[in-house]
């Protein structure tokens, strides 16, 4: 089952690896006994369907998730392993397209318009007043 991250970006499920573990979530006696908890890595740095602008782009974004170059993500919410794999598969697909994205624009500086710099100034004149007239009166 290969992951559609975009319609550009599909990563085969041969690059995909997997482990199942116990989960500690709901599921009462049952979860003792199956391994519901999934984990799905991916190896951002060995893949082949990434360019080489995507694969930089994704190594210095994800930097702080990946390990050696591979991203892991978990999921044990559901009491089904099946569920649990469709939800890891759809938190990688999430990862990756934010790791991709372009993100907001950068913000382009301005001026102050006229009337807010005499606000501002009219501000800063009313809060020197009001802590001048705080200060102890002189002796003179």
């Amino acid at each position: 089952m290969d992951l559609e991250v975009s319609t550009e970006l599909i990563i085969p499920e041969r690059e995909l690896g997997w482990r199942f573990s116990r989960s500690s979530g709901p599921g009462g006696q049952h979860v003792n006994t199956s391994d519901s908890r999934v984990e799905v890595f991916w190896s951002v740095a060995d893949s082949t369907v990434l360019s080489d602008n995507q694969r930089k782009l994704l190594l210095t974004r994800l930097d702080r998730r990946l390990v050696a170059g591979t991203i892991t993500v978990a999921a044990s919410e559901q009491r089904s392993q099946l569920r649990n794999r469709e939800t890891a598969l759809r938190k990688l697909a999430d990862l990756v397209t934010a790791g991709l994205s372009s993100g907001p624009q950068q913000r382009r500086a301005t001026k102050p318009t006229r009337g807010s710099a005499r606000r501002h100034l009219a501000a800063k004149q009313q809060r020197s007043a009001t802590k001048r007239n705080r200060q102890r009166p002189s002796v003179d």
